[in-house]
């Protein structure tokens, strides 16, 4: 007789399980906001393409939860739901929010003296909702569900890797209306590979700060500091090709500090540094 865990694709390859579903439903979401206007041929607006987000963010959210309840049952989800509200106190791992406006800032400014002043950093402080939302909502599954069981064999470094070229991908269905030069034409696919190597430099600082605390409401944080600084501080009037440009910078300062971070603290990306 076959076991229950043989009977349930989802607890065999709870990993695999988490990232079908999330892409399923984000990336179905994003096309049925758009799908009118794709159906009459017509180009879709800038506001219609962020309204593709926010349905996107259910990805994530419902897998998360869902997959914690059929892969690790009652007791799993009430551990889940412990992990988001735990706060490590901790000087070092709240400094760590400042990562992502300081290096923005640190690459806009120099790039600003150096190469144009067109890469002023802006100051759309309202561009802070969106970091929020984005950071709360979309932990729930990377690293209240997904992050926790691709580590589990110890290698944090390398299974945030992965998981960051994944969260990288998971944008394409909104990536033309990220950031201030939209749309990015002929320019699309440099601005994704620069975007996606940040995002992935991201996600092991993430990962790091998780591997330490075991909070996902730190990693949130982190999050919504990364995403909030980049609407709030990314320059306005730049080209397609300026903006893949300043994020393909951005993206070698991020892994310049994951270089660091990886020396001193090893694979696992915790104190032990095993």
């Amino acid at each position: 007789m076959e076991t229950e865990k043989s009977m349930n694709p989802a607890k065999r390859q709870p990993v695999t399980a988490y990232f079908v579903l999330t892409f399923a439903i984000s990336w179905l979401g994003a096309l049925t906001v758009v799908a009118p206007r794709l159906w009459r041929g017509e180009t879709i607006p800038k506001f219609s393409g962020i309204l593709m987000f926010p349905v996107m963010l259910l990805g994530p959210v419902a897998s998360g939860i869902l997959l914690t309840r059929v892969v690790d049952g009652a007791s799993g989800l009430r551990n889940f739901f412990s992990r988001m509200w735990r706060i490590r106190v901790g000087a070092q791992w709240y400094a760590t929010l400042l990562i992502p406006p300081l290096t923005i800032l640190f690459v806009l400014l120099f790039m600003r003296t150096f190469v144009s002043p067109v890469y002023a950093p802006n100051q759309f402080f309202v561009g802070l909702s969106f970091g929020i939302v984005a950071g709360f909502f979309e932990e729930i599954g990377w690293t209240g569900y997904a992050f926790p069981k691709m580590a589990r064999k110890g290698n944090a470094l390398r299974s945030s890797i992965a998981l960051g070229i994944l969260w990288g991908c998971w944008h394409i269905p909104v990536i033309d209306f990220l950031g201030t030069a939209t749309p990015h034409g002929a320019y699309w696919l440099p601005y994704f590979l620069a975007f996606t190597a940040a995002m992935t430099a991201m996600r092991v600082l993430i990962g790091w700060i998780y591997a330490n605390t075991q909070s996902v409401a730190l990693a949130q944080l982190m999050h919504a500091s990364s995403t909030g600084s980049l609407v709030v501080l990314s320059p306005s009037r730049v080209t397609p090709a300026q903006e893949a440009m300043w994020y393909a910078i951005y993206a070698i300062a991020l892994w310049l500090i994951v270089e660091i971070v990886a020396t001193i603290f090893g694979k696992s990306l915790t104190r032990n540094g095993t």
